[in-house]
């Protein structure tokens, strides 16, 4: 099969012939028919993720179709439309006993744990745990669309920053995990703020649902919310993963705010400071959301069937697989509006 494939960090990927994949005694093969380009691939390449182990095919937001099932698998035959959380689940630790499988002790992720979907083919784990069925009105793109971007922003805002209507939501950064978030609060009824640095990126964001703007290059962004909100967000949530964006989120809050984040923090914002006294001065809610459980996705497609969600609107460019390399490099510039789908 075709891959996206690079044998070291930071050197260019090219397109290469590699072996095809076989499943295993859990798993299932997946036929690629459309897979997101996703800024966590980008970090995965610059080395920033030490579950990847070289030589690699990124990939991990996806949408097929089974072509092979392994041995052990019952709840698939093969044929069927499906996509996957980008966190696989194994069933068998205690996090899974629980229900979290997307924090799984021994989680498989397509794409940095294993070779991942900028590829023909695809091979997934634990399929009876985690592979999850489309809906049939959902198109392929959609679907992949959903990734992890989508459904971690669903996590995010529902489960772990329980949005209610009425409330002030902040939401900085205006890319994939962002403009899902914006679009989820203002589905359920909360009066969204999205900050970002460029007027082009902020108008998207109107178009999703956000009630107010806040350019981040014009204006001081915690004043801003704060004036906005009339006294600070109830919840805030970093789609970006970055030192300032992580501290603005938490100060823009107010008093038993609730801040969730959501951008992976990684290389230099790793450790990044948090305003800890104002935290405990104001009993500040911090949480992380790492995607979401198979088990949570018939919500969210009961939402979008419901037309309450519309995920197909944030797709912007299709390319196919040989433009791959040149946008995953190209993807610390945040350059253009909405999630970009690879078609192998």
């Amino acid at each position: 099969m075709r891959a996206v494939y690079y044998d070291e960090f930071l050197k260019p990927p090219r397109i290469e012939k590699v072996a095809d994949p076989t499943p295993s005694p859990t798993g299932v093969v997946v036929k690629v028919e459309a897979t997101g380009l996703c800024r966590s691939d980008w970090h995965g390449w610059m080395g920033h993720d030490a579950d990847i182990k070289l030589p690699h095919v990124p990939g991990h937001e996806l949408a097929g179709t089974i072509m092979a099932v392994g041995r052990e698998v019952k709840n698939w035959k093969g044929g069927e439309r499906i996509t996957v959380p980008f966190v696989s689940g194994c069933g068998h630790c205690p996090e899974c006993a629980t229900g979290h499988h997307h924090i799984c002790d021994n989680q498989v992720q397509p794409g940095f744990t294993c070779w991942g979907s900028f590829a023909e083919y695809v091979a997934l784990e634990y399929a009876d745990l985690n592979v999850v069925r489309l809906p049939d009105s959902m198109e392929f793109a959609t679907a992949a669309g959903l990734g992890c971007r989508f459904v971690t922003s669903f996590s995010a805002v529902i489960d772990k920053g329980r949005c209610m209507p009425g409330e002030w939501v902040a939401v900085h950064g205006c890319g994939g995990v962002g403009l899902s978030a914006i679009m989820i609060a203002s589905a359920i009824g909360a009066n969204v703020v999205a900050i970002d640095l460029t007027d082009e990126k902020l108008a998207f964001a109107k178009t999703m649902g956000a009630a107010a703007l806040v350019n981040g290059s014009k204006v001081k962004v915690v004043d801003a919310i704060r004036e906005i909100t009339g006294g600070g967000a109830h919840l805030s949530i970093d789609a970006l993963g970055h030192s300032a964006t992580a501290m603005n989120s938490v100060r823009c809050l107010r008093k038993r705010g609730r801040h969730v984040q959501v951008g992976l923090m990684l290389a230099e914002h790793a450790r990044a400071p948090m305003p800890m006294d104002k935290v405990i001065a104001h009993e500040i809610e911090i949480k992380g959301s790492h995607g979401m459980q198979a088990h949570r996705y018939p919500a969210m497609f009961r939402m979008i069937e419901r037309g309450l969600l519309s995920p197909q609107k944030l797709v912007g460019r299709h390319i196919p697989l040989d433009e791959a390399p040149a946008a995953l490099m190209a993807m610390d510039r945040f350059e253009g509006t909405g999630i970009t789908i690879i078609k192998p």
